[in-house]
């Protein structure tokens, strides 16, 4: 099947097995590794990427389902050489210890930023409850996205408190 479909911002039309998982098509056929496969039910929220402005598990979706779609991975949060602003909080603020669920736990707080930027700690919980962390104890993770919805303060000095 061809389908096109715009991934991190770079128009693409390729020939695809529509069958075949997202999250297998980014790591195997585009070499993109950033999202991870966790669990493979769409419970840990390793595998989040964005599509069409929404936090989805690609794990979930079907290769197929991209066509005319506009999808963005955490490969394409940096720009020129330059952290997006999430990806600058994360490590200001030691907000991972493995970094394995750290791609998915940002792709999902940058659609929730996307649609709201300045989301209450209620919205901002509710925005990562489908992301597993298994070390940080979420605090770090909380105040990381907070520090950006209110402005991209990153004072660490304020760590905690969600």
């Amino acid at each position: 099947m061809k389908i096109a479909f715009v991934l991190n911002g770079e128009q693409k039309t390729m020939d695809v097995r529509p069958e075949k998982r997202l999250l297998d098509f980014l790591r195997e056929d585009l070499h993109l590794t950033g999202a991870k496969e966790g669990c493979g039910e769409g419970e840990c929220g390793a595998c989040t990427v964005i599509i069409d402005g929404r936090a989805e598990h690609a794990c979930l979706t079907m290769t197929g389902q991209i066509d005319g779609c506009d999808v963005l991975t955490i490969e394409g949060l940096e720009k020129d050489g330059e952290l997006d602003a999430l990806q600058k909080a994360f490590i200001e603020y030691s907000a991972f210890q493995c970094g394995f669920c750290t791609p998915g736990m940002i792709m999902s707080a940058k659609a929730l930023l996307m649609e709201n930027p300045h989301p209450s700690d209620e919205e901002i919980t509710r925005a990562i409850a489908g992301n597993i962390c298994r070390c940080t104890g979420y605090s770090q993770i909380k105040a990381a996205i907070r520090s950006v919805a209110e402005g991209g303060q990153t004072d660490c000095s304020a760590k905690g408190g969600l």
